[in-house]
């Protein structure tokens, strides 16, 4: 019962990779690079060489879940938007529906269902995540479309909330989201679902039902 992590180098990804080791849930980190792997390699993590713009489907060999929360970053252009945001995570979506995961669990973002709201230099980046989404929704695989806000790095609290309305603010740590990552990963019950996620009140298991 294995979950393939695509984008475990990046910041959630490897908060979210910490956190399955010590709670004993299995996975594999997909990196790109053996620069990359050092890393997980030093914590006894299961690594496995993959890239979004290329070879992928060795990497789901074994897996039963596949979790994306892999990105361009805000550092590149529209050309990385489109290749990993969007067009990566379509084909993520592909290879889950062919070899027949139970679930995809996406990392998406709070203002991807209307993407003309978002600051004009984040549009490119919502349009990207708002299409992945919709794909994923009509490719017949079990999915959780999880949609955090503003991100920080501040430290857990395991506390989140669904809604700007309850939350009173857009935010939401890594640390949080990587908590409430594992909590879904977890609860296999959890099928065709959508949730906002910001920093609140409630645990995870309180929050996302």
């Amino acid at each position: 019962m294995t979950i393939l992590v695509v984008g475990a180098n990046g910041q959630i990804g490897r908060q979210f990779c910490q956190l399955a080791q010590d709670a004993a849930v299995p996975f594999r980190a997909m990196v790109r690079s053996t620069e990359q792997q050092a890393w997980f390699r030093e914590r006894g993590m299961d690594t496995v060489l993959a890239d979004l713009e290329g070879d992928l489907d060795h990497a789901f060999d074994g897996c039963d879940q596949v979790l994306f929360t892999a990105g361009s970053g805000p550092h590149t252009g529209a050309d990385k938007t489109l290749l990993i945001d969007l067009h990566g995570a379509m084909r993520v979506a592909d290879l889950a529906k062919s070899k027949g995961l139970s679930r995809y669990i996406m990392v998406s973002a709070l203002r991807a269902d209307d993407p003309l709201r978002a600051p004009e230099k984040l549009r490119p980046y919502m349009a990207a995540k708002k299409a992945a989404d919709d794909y994923l929704k009509n490719r017949d695989v079990p999915y959780v479309i999880l949609k955090p806000g503003r991100l920080t790095d501040d430290a857990a609290t395991g506390r989140v909330a669904t809604s700007v309305e309850e939350a009173g603010d857009n935010v939401v740590s890594r640390a949080n989201v990587a908590v409430a990552l594992l909590y879904l990963v977890r609860t296999r019950s959890l099928v065709n679902r959508e949730f906002g996620l910001l920093d609140g009140t409630k645990t995870p298991e309180e929050a996302l039902v």
